[in-house]
């Protein structure tokens, strides 16, 4: 019987192309853990699998400009709309899990910089009680006065894990620009490295054998490598009727090949089967 994909949420943090007066952007890459159970020792984006503490009822209090009859609308299928709000809530939680960035608003409507070493200290404690489980999103949100930008965050696509995989996820992805005055620090846990690179930059690599990508990565910045700025990212996503894209895997020779829906082929991907 096929295991059941569980509800996660991925955020893709763009950022402008600094020290050059070059038109792009570039996107932030994390490196899973080789010892990880699903897709070791690929690059992905941050994210991760909804938490209980992600829909609650109260969490809408929280949220910037998104309801639970709003994230509903836009995520129709989940099961219900404290689940479909739960998706965007999860992307900003897991994003400063793995990576240190709090996609938040402070009182002031601006986002929240870390730019002192006081407070650059205090966050990286939230942080990591946080992945402890020793303390909540909302109540950091509640002690620093903050509020989720869940308005920052565009609906990008939906992946969900194939059937062949004995780990499976039902994945949103959304697009967010990365905000200022916060630097990346990878977790050192689930993720051993990070880089930010411009999607052609990392097909180039990829077509090299240096940069491994699952297929959502892949097609991912295929896609982000046809637009020039964030702006044209972001005013995409407004125009996209996303649907939920479901790979076949098969194997062909000992080989896996991972079908797209329209028939594409992708030899060589992985997740490698154990």
């Amino acid at each position: 019987m096929a295991a059941k994909p569980k509800d996660a949420a991925t955020v893709i943090l763009l950022r402008r192309k600094y020290d050059t007066d070059e038109e792009g952007f570039e996107v932030l890459m994390v490196l899973r853990n080789p010892k990880s159970a699903f897709v070791p020792n690929a690059y992905v984006f941050p994210g991760g699998v909804l938490e209980k503490d992600d829909y609650t009822r109260d969490i809408e209090d929280f949220c910037a400009d998104m309801d639970h009859n709003r994230a509903r609308l836009l995520l129709e299928d989940l099961s219900s709309p404290e689940i479909a709000l739960g998706a965007w809530v999860a992307g900003i939680r897991e994003t400063f899990e793995e990576v240190g960035v709090l996609l938040a608003y402070q009182r002031n409507g601006s986002l929240v910089k870390f730019d002192s070493p006081d407070i650059i200290d205090r966050f990286r404690t939230h942080r990591r009680l946080l992945f402890e489980g020793k303390r909540t999103l909302k109540g950091i949100l509640l002690e620093e006065g903050l509020t989720l930008a869940t308005n920052h965050l565009n609906y990008f696509s939906h992946w969900i894990t194939p059937v062949f995989l004995p780990l499976r996820y039902d994945v949103r992805f959304f697009i967010a620009e990365a905000p200022e005055k916060q630097e990346v620090f990878h977790d050192g846990v689930e993720l051993t490295k990070h880089a930010w690179i411009t999607p052609r930059d990392a097909l180039d690599r990829f077509h090299e054998g240096k940069c491994n990508m699952v297929l959502p990565t892949l097609m991912t910045m295929e896609e982000l490598a046809h637009h020039r700025t964030i702006e044209d990212v972001i005013r995409a996503t407004r125009e996209k009727n996303v649907e939920g894209i479901l790979t076949k895997m098969v194997e062909d020779n000992g080989e896996i090949v991972e079908y797209m829906p329209d028939g594409r082929a992708y030899k060589g991907l992985p997740p490698s089967i154990e």
